[in-house]
């Protein structure tokens, strides 16, 4: 399969353009992802107009909305996880994928509970964030079935609902297990949940490669045949970003409302949250990344993947990061 090539500007090395000059880049996003850490940074730290270009973030309800204003050409770039882009690619689209997180989430079970592992859920209720056909979920599905020869959607009863719902409704003690996004995770941890298995340890058992990164940012390959500069100044952007986030405590501080953290413990838990999801510089793994895809395509169906049963080529945008 072959890499898609984007040469990058070296954020510290390129000389800033007058801002009016510079191609706007227009971002739809949603309104509580941590995403915004990332892109609240980029804007205050001057990194889009260092790389050529200037970003403009829009805040939106749901992934849903992010999508359809994508495909109606209302915004330029949107975060996804790249088996939807995957799901895209196979059915003619060409969207393309550049690495934003590694981040999963996991079970998290109340700290007095006497669940140690996914075998000890059943005829226990289950919450999840998303819907049935959440990566993780089916991950842990799948990890539960060859490990414990349990089948997780006949021996529980699940619950779905948006992150939110399932953070409040486990910290209430209303769940046996929660499955929820990583920095939901975080706050449930820090307010005294404790994880029984995360969802990169049921990947590993799996085969699958944890450190593919699942969510990234996705643009047009129009925008990367056409102005190649530009996807490189957002790869760009977003790296000096992470590369400041993950070495300054300092740059912390401006995302303290942003994070939404109740105490110090939870602003402490995010932090470290993100950083562990930061993805190594370098290359996706696409035979890894042609794993995962079967494995979703073989839990989720077509409804999940749609006509994708293999890994695309061109998928990936790798800038060399």
């Amino acid at each position: 399969m072959k890499f898609v090539k984007a040469a990058i500007f070296a954020s510290l090395l390129v000389t800033p353009v007058a801002a009016e000059e510079q191609p706007v880049l227009r971002a739809a996003v949603l309104e509580y992802g941590t995403v915004n850490w990332e892109l609240d940074t980029i804007e205050r730290e001057g990194f889009d107009t260092a790389n050529g270009f200037d970003l403009q973030v829009q805040g939106v309800g749901g992934s849903a909305a992010a999508q359809v204003a994508f495909q109606g050409g209302e915004t330029d770039v949107i975060v996804s996880d790249w088996l939807w882009v995957a799901r895209q690619r196979a059915a003619g689209r060409d969207y393309v994928f550049i690495p934003y997180s590694r981040a999963v989430g996991g079970v998290m079970v109340p700290a007095d509970s006497g669940v140690e592992s996914l075998a000890d859920l059943a005829g226990q209720t289950v919450g999840i964030a998303g819907g049935p056909l959440d990566k993780s979920w089916l991950i842990l599905r799948a990890y539960a079935q060859q490990e414990h020869g349990m089948d997780l959607v006949a021996e529980t009863e699940q619950v779905f609902g948006a992150p939110p719902l399932i953070f409040q409704t486990a910290m209430q003690g209303e769940l046996g297990g929660a499955v929820n996004f990583w920095h939901f995770m975080a706050k449930m941890e820090a307010g005294g949940m404790r994880q029984i298995i995360s969802t990169v340890e049921a990947a590993e058992a799996l085969g699958l490669d944890p450190d593919t990164p699942l969510l990234g940012y996705v643009v047009r390959g129009e925008m990367l045949e056409e102005n190649p500069e530009l996807v490189a100044g957002l790869a760009a952007a977003s790296r000096a970003a992470k590369d400041l986030l993950a070495s300054d405590d300092a740059a912390w501080e401006p995302l303290r409302e942003r994070m939404r953290a109740n105490d110090e413990a939870q602003f402490e838990a995010l932090k470290a949250g993100f950083r562990a999801g930061i993805p190594a510089p370098g290359p996706v793994d696409e035979a890894a990344a042609d794993r995962m895809l079967r494995l979703m395509a073989e839990l989720g169906g077509e409804e999940l993947m749609g006509t994708a049963t293999e890994l695309p080529d061109g998928l990936f945008v790798q800038p060399g990061l």
